[in-house]
């Protein structure tokens, strides 16, 4: 069973899943080794969602340290964090992420104007291009800005909530756009993930669509990483008995892990 490098706990605010609860779960699929990667957005909007998105990150590191040790020759648990992308964290992005001994950072863009593109109202009101291309907008200043992280987390994760999904996308007329998007990672050596929580949620692909994963490698990307976005024991691995034939049609040889902040590279 591949490695799953993008798992949520009750350190994040959409999940009450106990740690142990995930490892037992890794432990029951075969994974020799997993990443726990809990949600940390500074700013998020919690008077509006009713959520901090923000955990303790010294209690954070001291519970993943003492499972590291608990489950140590049975299951390797790796550090890892997920980080709300915003332009004006910049400065207090790069000092956390120098702050503390993660093994992996994922990168992601959850918020467009203080909006989460999870619930309709970031729809309302015009079109879902215009909504799906302001969404690839943001991600691109956040990318282009920030250096701090080792992988860019669902890249169209827009396409999982937007009224017309299954309709609207792929499209030509965001192909300028994404590539920029993967020119800007290739150009600082930051990975793209491949996150099959799409395939939860109803799509017929992941996150990203195959064609941007064919497009990262044509543009001369070579760093695949590969997460489930599981909140639950059940989410765990999700669909990842296939993914491995679908990354190999697209091209992808290896799956990128990291460690200490360094890629690895494992044969799928």
């Amino acid at each position: 069973m591949y490695t799953d490098s993008h798992v949520h706990t009750c350190f994040s605010s959409d999940s009450d899943t106990p740690l142990s609860m995930q490892l037992n779960r890794a432990l029951e699929l075969g994974m020799e080794s997993i990443y726990i990667t809990d949600h940390q957005d500074f700013d998020f909007p919690q008077e509006v969602y009713g959520s901090s998105f923000q955990f303790d990150t010294k209690a954070y590191i001291r519970s993943l340290q003492q499972a590291k040790e608990e489950y140590s020759g049975r299951i390797e648990l790796r550090i890892g964090v997920e980080l709300g992308l915003m332009e004006h964290l910049k400065e207090q992005l790069e000092t956390y992420t120098t702050s503390w001994p993660f093994d992996y950072v994922i990168g992601s863009v959850h918020l467009v104007r203080r909006i989460d593109p999870y619930y309709p109202e970031f729809y309302e009101g015009r079109s879902c291009r215009e909504a799906y291309m302001e969404y690839f907008e943001t991600t691109l200043k956040n990318v282009q800005l920030h250096s701090c992280f080792d992988s860019l987390g669902h890249l169209d994760y827009v396409a999982r909530y937007g009224p017309a999904s299954s309709s609207d996308y792929p499209n030509p007329v965001y192909h300028d756009i994404i590539d920029e998007i993967l020119r800007t990672l290739i150009q600082k050596n930051i990975a793209l993930e491949c996150n099959t929580a799409g395939l939860k949620y109803g799509l017929q692909f992941p996150n990203p669509h195959a064609d941007v994963i064919k497009r990262y490698l044509e543009l001369g990307g070579e760093m695949i990483t590969l997460g489930s976005d599981g909140h639950q024991p059940a989410h765990l691995g999700y669909a990842f008995t296939e993914i491995g034939d679908y990354l190999k049609a697209c091209g992808v040889k290896y799956q990128t892990v990291f460690k200490n902040r360094k890629p690895e590279f494992v044969p799928l």
